[in-house]
């Protein structure tokens, strides 16, 4: 704790209210930033989900690509505020959109080789190709899972290792990130200790979860309901005051066929709904309402205004 209590106050002149903002773990009340003493930043970390097409692969995690729509419409909302959010992107799908394209190309002659196929394709195989093998530390879980802990390092860069951060998943994407958390407390209850050495890296301070398009769901359907266990509150290591009752919130398009309620998948989700831990949330993003699936609706999340508003109400609760 000294450390952290360290770098925060170097360099600074007012130890006493350096002190009050370290045990409140917050931004600082509008009372004292008059006195010079800067806000503390928070920390958003962005995973996509299937067909996404960014162009680049993993590299710069603060180079904006897919979600770059999102935050603009969420940085206007924040105004001034939004400099004290750092965004990372987690991407992917170069993992294995190089395969996926090689084999379209091969059927273009033999099939209907439209863009509706090639989505199915790419939902389908993006699905299936994350999963744990036998070879462990060659397999696209792992790769995948390499991707998220350089986007929490580059957090932990910015924000410190007990920064606050929320966490936006979008389709497959919330099923990764769940994975991610969901090992990394197991870890802890088989050894006692976490993987890595600070609390932000553990997912020990991810004060909540917006997940989007999700598609969890259909990956439970392995395990009797009842045997279903969802990961645990992922901000246990933040103050009282910085914890989030409804943590978890999941919006989805009811035209989205590729979008579910979180709720109804297993009696623990549906206690997390009855504690108010976890809320799903139905909201209609624009395109033109049918009577069935609405095939444009499932990668409409990241540019629509629906999801802005609560996303920047959300992070405005955690920067205080």
């Amino acid at each position: 704790m000294s450390s952290a209590l360290d770098a925060m106050t170097s360099g600074l002149k007012f130890p006493l209210l350096l002190a009050i903002d370290y045990l409140c773990a917050s931004t600082v009340p509008a009372t004292l930033k008059g006195l010079g003493v800067a806000a503390r930043k928070i920390g958003v970390i962005v995973i996509h989900g299937v067909d996404i097409q960014t162009g680049v692969s993993a590299g710069d995690v603060s180079q904006l690509t897919f979600s770059n729509s999102m935050w603009r419409r969420v940085s206007g909302k924040l105004g001034p505020a939004a400099a004290n959010v750092v965004w990372r992107e987690v991407i992917w799908s170069d993992i294995i959109r190089g395969r996926q394209q090689a084999y379209f190309n091969t059927i273009r002659d033999k099939t209907s080789a439209d863009a509706a196929r090639e989505f199915v394709l790419s939902a389908l195989s993006d699905a299936a190709a994350y999963r744990k093998t036998a070879d462990g530390a060659a397999s696209v879980y792992e790769q995948i899972h390499a991707r998220i802990e350089v986007a929490m390092r580059s957090l932990e860069d910015q924000i410190g290792p007990d920064g606050q951060v929320l966490i936006l998943a979008h389709s497959l994407g919330g099923h990764i990130m769940s994975n991610y958390i969901y090992d990394l407390q197991q870890f802890r209850l088989r050894v006692a200790k976490g993987r890595f050495a600070s609390p932000l890296q553990n997912m020990r301070t991810v004060a909540g979860l917006m997940t989007f398009g999700c598609n969890i769901p259909i990956f439970l359907f392995a395990y009797p309901p009842q045997k279903v266990v969802p990961i645990s509150y992922p901000g246990d290591a933040l103050p009282q005051a910085a914890q989030m009752t409804t943590w978890w919130q999941n919006f989805y398009d009811k035209q989205d066929i590729m979008a579910y309620p979180m709720g109804s998948a297993a009696p623990l989700y549906a206690q997390m709904v009855a504690n108010r831990h976890l809320r799903d949330v139905p909201i209609h993003l624009g395109t033109p309402v049918s009577s069935g699936w609405d095939p444009l609706s499932h990668g409409s999340y990241w540019a629509g205004a629906e999801l802005a508003s609560p996303v920047a109400h959300y992070i405005t609760k955690m920067l205080g």
